[in-house]
């Protein structure tokens, strides 16, 4: 599983990884499974140049994966474990995935495109992943496969999401924006205490607020 970043690659992660320290400390961990995932390889050609920018980039299926330094923040706030079984809702590209792989005894992903989880698929197995279960799905209600020590939520809720209670862990945490469809949303950390979430607001957002079902034809 560990793979090293081409050389055009290095100089965008290091200037990734200053930006990411100037806003506070990076777990030695987090830094290493970044490393060992190189996000060239989950991004069309036209956009290598960006792989570790703050900028937001276009995937398939009309589609878009958050900026490196979003995605670094989000999966710095599950503080993950090496035995944690991780729920992800919007497998994108898969490199948030990839990562979290690194870091975690076992992920599982899902998208309602099925085209996201085919080539998702693909990639991991192409980094010899295997740790990583992908599925098409519907995000909206989660995964009756749980319970899950975390979940992460890559598109936004009107409102706290609390059937998630039910397929998370004691003590489990979800991240997920929070907020309206259009505009910002509040990225909140959840945290699950008997029957009820303690809530943390960890940033602000822009993203896609999540969508019912799946995809009929990609």
């Amino acid at each position: 599983m560990n793979q090293v970043l081409a050389p055009e690659e290095r100089e965008g992660f290091a200037a990734f990884l200053l930006r990411l320290r100037s806003k506070g400390t990076v777990p030695k961990a987090l830094v290493a499974a970044l490393e060992a995932t190189p996000r060239r390889g989950f991004l069309a050609g036209p956009y290598h140049a960006y792989a570790w920018s703050e900028r937001m980039l276009p995937i398939e299926c009309g589609e878009a994966i958050e900026g490196a330094d979003l995605q670094a923040a989000v999966i710095a706030a599950l503080a993950l474990e090496s035995g944690h079984r991780v729920l992800e809702i919007g497998t994108g590209s898969g490199f948030t995935a990839a990562v979290m792989a690194r870091l975690a005894g076992r992920v599982v992903t899902i998208d309602r495109y099925r085209t996201l989880v085919e080539q998702a698929r693909m990639r991991f197995e192409a980094l010899g992943i295997s740790n990583v279960i992908v599925r098409q799905a519907d995000g909206t209600v989660g995964l009756n496969d749980g319970p899950f020590d975390r979940i992460v939520v890559w598109a936004a809720f009107d409102g706290v999401p609390r059937f998630l209670l039910d397929q998370l862990s004691s003590g489990g945490i979800v991240v997920a924006p929070i907020g309206p469809e259009e505009g910002e949303q509040v990225l909140a950390k959840l945290t699950k205490v008997g029957s009820r979430f303690e809530r943390e607001d960890i940033g602000v957002v822009r993203l896609q607020p999540i969508l019912s079902g799946v995809a009929a034809a990609i």
